[in-house]
């Protein structure tokens, strides 16, 4: 089955909010809109995803799904990996040739792709599907792929204080990677430099989502980073939920390590 892809710049209102006190502002976001497939088979797809509990059940869902990732995800108008790298764009001031860009849970390379459009161009990704890996490889962004099941595998030791910029979209949820890997990602951070991470704020992952602002507030009190924006924002992606329809919402969160 054939794709057409259609990029399209969509005007919505977000809360950007700094430190979660800041008022809302309006925000330009990009979608990928798939001309072909349907909602309905997509939201299959997805669905059958929640059926795997253990680890080796959800690499391979990955796997047999990583051919047709990139479509189905545009039929969601799926926008984190164009909000990610909005928001780290619009703080980054260092010299974005030359930064090094960790790219978590990076999948088939969505958001290398969208952060090349920012002027970034050194990506280094991780993910636990190999066949999604072989996908970003083929995207020939990445100077490196690593292969690893985030939360069963600390991320290595050599990575620590290397990256200008960590970033995680899309695996922040109920059911995908942990809370406490968040404090991996900011180990692997430069002293100075960024961490992005995006979740969603549908009613299935509210508990999660509380549970990850409560780690980063933990990490704040700590002296290990701090708040740079949250953005709230009310269009994330389509719903796939049998509870739920339209548009579900969703956050980035972008933070600073501190200079230990």
């Amino acid at each position: 089955m054939l794709f057409d892809y259609v990029l399209i710049d969509w005007r919505v209102r977000t809360g950007r909010r700094n430190c979660l006190n800041k008022p809302t502002r309006e925000t330009t976001i990009c979608i990928m809109s798939a001309a072909s497939n349907t909602f309905e088979n997509v939201k299959a797809v997805i669905l059958s995803a929640h059926e795997g509990t253990t680890s080796k059940e959800k690499v391979n869902f990955y796997n047999s799904w990583a051919q047709n990732y990139d479509q189905d995800v545009a039929v969601l108008d799926y926008r984190a990996p164009c909000l990610a790298a909005n928001s780290i764009s619009s703080h980054f001031s260092d010299e974005r040739e030359a930064a090094v860009v960790l790219d978590v849970a990076c999948g088939t390379g969505l958001v290398a792709k969208q952060m090349k459009n920012h002027g970034f161009r050194h990506f280094v990704g991780i993910d636990g599907s190999e066949v999604m890996l072989e996908m970003a490889r083929e995207s020939s962004l990445y100077q490196d792929l690593k292969q690893a099941l985030l939360g069963e595998e600390p991320l290595p030791a050599q990575w620590e204080n290397v990256f200008d910029v960590v970033v995680i979209v899309g695996a922040l949820s109920a059911g995908q990677v942990p809370v406490y890997v968040v404090r991996d990602l900011c180990r692997s951070t430069k002293p100075g430099g960024y961490i992005c991470m995006t979740t969603r704020s549908n009613r299935d992952n509210l508990e999660y989502k509380a549970a990850l602002e409560s780690e980063l507030r933990k990490m704040e009190e700590e002296g290990l980073c701090t708040c740079v924006e949250v953005t709230q924002v009310k269009d994330w992606e389509k719903a796939v939920s049998e509870h739920e329809d339209g548009y579900i919402s969703g956050a980035v969160y972008l933070y600073r390590k501190l200079q230990v």
